[in-house]
């Protein structure tokens, strides 16, 4: 496994190359952005983040859908981006966007191996954020997201509690900031 992080152009060759379709490359293009704006406000707070991270995490986050769309994209993903010899800070990144992150138990129920599941970095936070607050690759609020996900009950209740957790988080570090409007 290699601490080194991919550039920009080798992340999206490997969303290419382990299948992503174009809709899915567009929607992490566009996570990607997002979580870099994110990143900058947090830097412009004096705020220590990495922001070349959250963007090759943010382009990869979602690199299991190249095989499911189901919530199990996060564990898929995290294997693919091992055998691709990502550095473990982006498959942390990969395996714990989901929701508001999913806990122990809800691993569990899932047959997830046994595991840390929800962002505990700043710039996993970021990542999983910016997640859900693009709808395909348009911006979204983050209420249009919760209802969506509370109607298609995909996720356990605690993960899309979660994700009101993670609003409030980053709205406490980067406040009004215009990325979020």
């Amino acid at each position: 496994m290699s601490e080194e992080l991919p550039s920009r152009e080798q992340a999206l060759r490997f969303l290419c190359k382990s299948g992503c379709s174009k809709n899915v490359i567009k929607h992490c293009e566009a996570v990607a952005e997002l979580a870099v704006e994110i990143a900058q406000a947090c830097r412009e707070r004096r705020i220590n983040v990495n922001v070349e991270l959250v963007e090759i995490g943010a382009l990869l986050h979602d690199i299991g859908r190249s095989k499911t769309h189901s919530v199990h994209h996060a564990i898929v993903g995290a294997k693919i981006a091992k055998s691709l010899g990502l550095p473990e800070q982006v498959i942390s990144m990969i395996k714990r966007h989901v929701g508001g992150g999913i806990t122990a138990e809800e691993a569990k129920n899932l047959g997830w191996p046994k595991d840390v599941y929800t962002p505990q970095t700043l710039e996993e936070k970021t990542v999983s954020y910016a997640d859900k607050l693009i709808e395909g690759s348009r911006r979204v609020p983050i209420e249009r997201t919760i209802k969506k996900f509370s109607e298609e009950k995909e996720l356990p209740p605690s993960a899309i509690d979660g994700m009101w957790g993670l609003h409030e988080e980053m709205l406490a570090l980067i406040g009004d900031c215009k990325c979020l409007s």
